[in-house]
């Protein structure tokens, strides 16, 4: 397709070196298309150490044409982002993050963050994502940028990504959150079966998840959780159960309905192919879908998941609510079981309260 550099990992060093190399050779790729006879010198995947600098952000499109935040009162917010830190201390079977990082973790510079945030403030930002794949991997790191943040900014919103076991680990930490800004945390739950857990290696259980949704009901924050519902392990027993479990904790609002619809991704690299049980199973690895193809044992589940997709793609189309497309799926899922209950017949409720969520939903 003539790409001739790719740069993983800590990149900036990399991508400095390749601006270097084509001004040396007079602009290999001046008619859009780099030389790709010529081996790239830079590393694929950079781990060093890097002395961070504010990111400039001139030339970009304005903040207002990318994600935005939706209020429950149906206000919306300019979104900026930033990163307050790179890769993950720990090694979920499942995360892509660890194929290349594998456990290394680097802090970006307090004030570079800030620098950072200041300057997307003017850009005319009311609210921050942070993207760091775990923002208490650096638990003093994170509560020290968020407090520097709020006394700058006190009227600027945030949000971050936690793990269900940070979360419980240091809880004392999240009404803090709250009182700094933080409008929701997404949270990579993954399963409510803890066989599927234990295999990902996740940390944590379907007990842990529930005792952090109390938790944050308690102290008015907002959970976002994710999933990763279809995997070789899921059955359609276990599907219904994801649900039962979102409905009977009214979940449902907290859970973006493409949540529901996705399917586990198995890379070059993925710590999942350690596992004797997924080895056996994969096809060979296809280089145009970047991934090792696999089928559940049961094709009913396969085809459910291609269904909840439809679903999902339909009711986003459409704008429904989510509660509505939550209901489309459970009916579905239903049908597939082959299952009658009084879930299918019985409208879901709205939600409590409406949450606050980014129109772009993470794929966490």
């Amino acid at each position: 397709l003539g790409v001739s550099t790719i740069l993983g990992g800590e990149f900036e060093e990399g991508l400095a070196l390749l601006a270097d190399r084509l001004r040396r050779n007079g602009g290999e790729s001046r008619n859009g298309i780099g030389a790709s006879s010529v081996p790239q010198s830079e590393p694929l995947i950079s781990l060093a150490r890097q002395k961070f600098i504010p990111p400039d952000r001139q030339g970009l499109a304005p903040l207002a044409r990318y994600a935005h935040v939706v209020l429950p009162s149906g206000e919306h917010r300019v979104a900026g982002y930033t990163e307050a830190s790179r890769g993950c201390k720990h090694l979920c079977r499942h995360c892509p993050i660890v194929s290349v990082y594998k456990g290394v973790f680097r802090v970006v510079d307090r004030e570079v963050v800030l620098a950072d945030l200041r300057q997307q403030v003017a850009a005319g930002a009311q609210h921050i994502t942070f993207g760091d794949p775990d923002f208490f991997n650096g638990i003093g790191h994170a509560m020290a940028v968020v407090e520097a943040l709020h006394r700058e900014f006190p009227r600027l919103s945030y949000d971050v990504t936690i793990k269900i076991e940070h979360l419980l680990k240091h809880k004392r930490h999240l009404a803090t959150l709250r009182d700094t800004g933080c409008l929701f945390v997404t949270s990579a739950v993954e399963s409510v079966d803890d066989e599927v857990l234990r295999r990902l290696e996740k940390g944590h259980t379907r007990a842990d998840f529930l005792e952090a949704t109390r938790m944050f009901r308690e102290l008015d924050l907002v959970l976002h959780a994710t999933f990763v519902p279809f995997t070789p392990w899921t059955t359609l027993d276990g599907y219904l159960e994801l649900l039962r479990v979102l409905r009977e904790n009214d979940l449902v609002e907290n859970v973006a309905p493409i949540q529901l619809a996705i399917r586990l991704l198995i890379p070059r690299g993925s710590r999942l192919l350690e596992l004797d049980e997924i080895r056996h199973l994969v096809g060979p690895f296809d280089p145009s879908a970047l991934v090792y193809p696999w089928r559940n044992p049961d094709p009913r589940v396969d085809a459910l998941g291609a269904e909840m997709e439809q679903i999902v793609s339909s009711g986003e189309k459409h704008k429904l609510p989510r509660r509505t497309i939550f209901a489309r799926i459970g009916k579905a899922a239903h049908q597939a079981a082959g299952v009658e209950t009084e879930f299918a017949a019985r409208p879901v409720l709205p939600s409590r309260a409406a949450i606050p969520y980014l129109n772009e939903p993470w794929y966490c």
